[in-house]
């Protein structure tokens, strides 16, 4: 039985009784008006966002009521204009924004404390998921990196194109971030299923515990019609792989009027599969927890204690950013001599960072058309493309949507940067790990813009 199925067989009882309770325990009500399944009005109220227009809604639904039903995941050549300026590898540095809770956790000594610390990192993401823009995908090899935050040193790699798979590591002083992401979807016509086939395992150094992650579906509501929103309804689960100790909190899913959403609540449970902590709020503004008793009552004498608050965001911003968002655009968050395969040198991308659609529109299809030719040239000539960063390690893993190939980060990008750090000038650094420039132009191209 893999992971997930063990925890869900164990906890399903209690914990479903469970989370229905804690909510409305501790007065979580947040009601906001939203009509789930779109209107005319909500149509208007996109197209002044610069996404859709009526006559671009009919069109794209012409195109795509065919594959209803199917995985879209890399079938369908999608619009620039649903696209926000930013790749899936910038995506999966995203998660670290509030990456102190993870250094928190490596310093608890409470192992309960620690995975409401672990679990409430996983949680922040979502309110920078509530994006509706589509990210781009990223091409074979194309490659992010990030410094400058929380001490950490970040590396993404696109490693398949078909289908479409995404590594990342990440690391400071304090632990160590993993992740291998496969997406699986299924296309309803107004709506989309995302399923988070992959790995996240995070790995503390102060004991080398290494924490296992799995999130829930995520349906993107309204994708052509109607207001397009994200709802993420199901079980987190983080579990500890050393203590067995682990975190199932359950995400509410909305209702009509609003009612549950954003709300996640549930609990802490040690190895024996005991409450300990209980942990609630809502995944777009605040996480609370709270020592409770064998029934996941409060305890007497206790009292809520935030863990988790999301940091302020700018007004008014055209894709919904966070100021951390527009950190991993910026050049700010980029090392030296950064890899010529980074997201950040993208010019579809940059193209639509600067407004300029038509020729994000014009770039995106040739980098699909030559990711297209190349591979039809590597099948012609038996040739196999390799990961830079990572590897494949032979690993299958289980997930509740899937079973997945794991690779696994090789430690050369560690290497590389000790070189670059040493380098009196990084121009005297030998380019051998530079050579893929998928872009064909130099950052300085795009420094200058």
């Amino acid at each position: 039985m893999n992971i997930f199925g063990a925890i869900t067989s164990g906890l399903s009882s209690i914990g479903n009784v469970m989370h229905k309770s804690v909510n409305g325990l501790l007065g979580y009500e947040g009601l906001e008006v939203i009509n789930p399944d779109g209107g005319e009005e909500d149509a208007q109220e996109e197209a002044k966002k610069g996404r859709w227009k009526q006559e671009d809604r009919d069109s794209y639904w012409k195109m795509m009521h065919k594959y209803i039903g199917s995985d879209v995941t890399s079938m369908v050549t999608l619009p620039v204009i649903i696209f926000e300026p930013m790749t899936m590898l910038q995506r999966m540095a995203e998660i670290l924004e509030y990456a102190d809770l993870l250094n928190k956790a490596d310093e608890c000594n409470d192992p309960y404390l620690k995975m409401v610390y672990a679990t409430s990192w996983a949680v922040s993401i979502y309110f920078a998921y509530q994006r509706t823009w589509k990210p781009f995908n990223p091409i074979l090899g194309e490659t992010f990196e990030m410094t400058n935050h929380e001490g950490i040193s970040f590396i993404s790699e696109q490693v398949s194109h078909h289908p479409p798979m995404s590594c990342g590591h990440a690391e400071n002083e304090h632990f160590m971030y993993d992740v291998t992401s496969k997406l699986r979807t299924k296309y309803l016509g107004n709506s989309l299923d995302v399923y988070p086939v992959g790995r996240t395992r995070v790995t503390l150094k102060k004991t080398g515990e290494v924490l296992d992650l799995v999130p829930p579906p995520t349906k993107v509501n309204n994708l052509i019609f109607g207001r397009t929103w994200l709802d993420s309804p199901g079980e987190m689960v983080m579990s500890n792989l050393m203590t067995g100790d682990k975190a199932v909190l359950y995400f509410h899913p909305c209702g009509w009027f609003g009612s549950g959403r954003y709300e996640v609540d549930g609990y802490v449970y040690n190895k024996d599969e005991e409450p300990k902590l209980l942990m609630t709020g809502k995944w777009n503004s605040s996480l609370s927890y709270q020592p409770c008793d064998m029934e996941g009552e409060p305890l007497p004498g206790t009292e809520l204690k935030e863990v988790w608050r999301v940091a302020d965001v700018p007004e008014n911003d055209k894709f919904q950013y966070t100021y951390f968002a527009h950190k991993l655009n910026s050049f700010d968050t980029a090392p030296q001599k950064l890899l010529s395969s980074d997201s950040r040198l993208r010019p579809d991308r940059c193209a639509l960072e600067q407004g300029n659609l038509s020729k994000a529109g014009v770039e995106k299809t040739r980098l699909e058309e030559r990711q297209r030719a190349e591979k039809n040239h590597r099948e012609a000539t038996k040739q196999e493309f390799t990961p830079k960063w990572f590897q494949l390690t032979g690993e299958i893993t289980s997930t509740p949507w899937g079973d997945m190939e794991i690779y696994e980060y090789n430690g050369k990008y560690a290497e590389y940067r000790m070189e670059v750090e040493a380098s009196p000038s990084a121009a005297d650094i030998d380019d051998k790990n530079l050579d893929f420039n998928p872009w064909q132009f130099e950052e300085s191209q795009i420094r200058g813009a």
